[in-house]
């Protein structure tokens, strides 16, 4: 099991209509693809205007598989469009969890 950690910086003033454009076309697009959100998020202190979610995966390959699934959707490209230009950068990360880790790991 893998955790793809991923941030955004967004355009200010354009948080609220952008998570409102996540929650309404990107989450049903990837929902029906089979990503599995392990959580959603909005930074409150530090860098602003930033999001960061983390999606869960069995393995590399199943990331892979997912995101190609998503990206020949035509609803994919419709919130792509929809967004551009609201994201400024982002960042994303590959973390596997330790054994202890309560959440993902072997207990």
């Amino acid at each position: 099991m893998i955790i793809n950690h991923r941030t955004y910086t967004v355009t200010p003033r354009r948080l609220g209509a952008y998570l409102k454009l996540v929650e309404e076309l990107a989450l049903p697009v990837m929902l029906r693809h089979g990503f599995e959100l392990a959580g959603y998020y909005v930074t409150m202190h530090g860098p602003l205007n930033q999001v960061v979610h983390l999606w869960k995966y069995d393995s590399l390959a199943d990331l892979e598989r997912k995101r190609a699934a998503r990206d020949a959707d035509p609803s994919w490209a419709d919130y792509l469009s929809r967004t551009e230009g609201m994201v400024q950068s982002q960042e994303d990360r590959i973390l596997a969890p330790t054994a202890f880790s309560p959440d993902f790991g072997g207990r």
